[in-house]
Parts: C-alpha cells; structure tokens; sequence
C-alpha cells in the first residue's frame, strides 16, 4: 500500500487512489456530530450558490457552513459543533459549505473512492481502509481555506498512517493537547468566540470518538455522505 500525505487544494487535485480528505478544525469533525446526532442526509457542496439552490428545492433542508469561519448569510448554522443542538438536525436533509473541507471533496476529481477524516473518527478511517486494501492512499491535509498549512490536519494525517503502518506516534496526546497554542489559538481568544467557540476546540479534538467513517457518493443531485459503520 502506498500512502501519500498531500496539503490544500493542490492535493485534493492530485489525490489518486483512496482518497481522505482531512478537515480537523471544524469541517469534518462537525459532519461527524451531525451524522451521530441522526441527520437524514449530509451533502457537501462548493458554493453558496448550491447551497442557496438547495434551499429552493428542499425548503426543509439545513443551510450550514461558514466563510472565513464565520456563519454564512442567510444559514441556519455555522460551522460550529457546539452550536448546533441534536434536535435541530435530527431527521433533517444538512447541506454544508466550507472555505477548506468541502473544497477538498468537490475538488478531488482524481480520487478512485472518497472520504472524509477528522481526528473523531481516524481510527475508523484506518480500518475502513485496511478493509479496502487500496493500492494507493492518499491522505489530504486540507490546511486553512485550503491555502495555507494547517497542523492540526497534517497531524491528523499522520496519526491515520500511523495506523495503517502499525507504528504509534508515541507524543500523540501531547501533540493534540499543544494544538491549543498552535494551530487553535483562535478558539481560545475571547475577541473572537462569537466565530471560534472555545468548546468547539475540545469537540474536534476528541481522539477516535466515532466508530464510522463518512464515505462520499454522488447521484443525480450530486455529492453526498454515507454513513458506513467500521468498528
């Protein structure tokens, strides 16, 4: 098995294989707290345009996303775990937009199957793979807007091929724990809590907490997450 760890948009574009599109902070943690707290459908798109088109088809589907982190106009939600309440999502049709981690998906052209991966789930995201047993992996670190390094999606990518490689990253707990210095600061600055609630930080550092992988399939409405329980 080769296992390629690529960044931002660059790499979802290069991503061959069985493709991981890693969004730590806040994209694909949240969309594993949906799924969990039993919304009926999650579909990723690029654009506020799709979104808004969503709406005019489905007026019952659930706008939820940001741009630069902040809640969408017009959106039901942010991207926000901690603020978004089971029962608002319990049943509900969930079309989400966001500036790094849905990019990633709609942009991984190249990808022969796709998923999504966080922390929350990365130890279901390596099983699901070694259940494959794809020729090539590549695992996409989706950084911040898809633009710029982030750690906390390189150190996600790493902890999942340290799995499939069966070599522990002995400092693991202590490199998510320093995430809060470097990398999530943000959620920790009270300017900015309205946008970077600090208990969203603890919710998408939570360590394999998910026994499901999301797995993205498309039919004739376009990009969708299946649910498909691993461990």
């Amino acid at each position: 098995m080769e296992i390629r760890i690529l960044q931002l948009l660059e790499g979802a574009r290069q991503a061959r294989g069985l493709t991981v599109i890693i969004d730590v902070l806040r994209a694909f943690s949240l969309e594993c707290y949906l799924a969990h707290r039993g919304a009926a459908e999650l579909r990723p798109v690029a654009s506020l345009e799709e979104a808004f088109a969503w709406r005019k088809r489905d007026p019952e589907a659930l706008l939820v996303g940001e741009r630069g982190g902040a809640k969408c106009p017009g959106f039901d939600f942010g991207n926000s775990p901690s603020g978004i309440p089971a029962q608002a999502v319990r049943g509900r049709r969930v079309i989400h937009t966001t500036s790094a981690g849905t990019q990633g998906l709609t942009g991984a052209r190249g990808a022969g199957e796709l998923l999504s991966g966080s922390l929350v789930n990365a130890r279901a995201v390596a099983a699901y793979i070694r259940q494959r047993q794809p020729g090539t992996v590549s695992l996409v670190a989706m950084g911040n807007a898809g633009v710029r390094e982030a750690p906390e999606d390189l150190l996600c990518a790493q902890y999942i091929r340290s799995l499939l490689l069966q070599e522990p990253i002995p400092d693991l707990n202590a490199r998510i724990r320093a995430l809060q210095f470097h990398g999530g600061d943000h959620f920790f600055n009270p300017a900015t809590q309205q946008i970077y609630p600090e208990p969203d930080f603890w919710l998408c550092t939570k360590r394999d907490l998910f026994p499901f992988v999301l797995r993205a399939r498309r039919d004739e409405l376009g990009l969708y997450m299946e649910r498909v329980d691993v461990l």
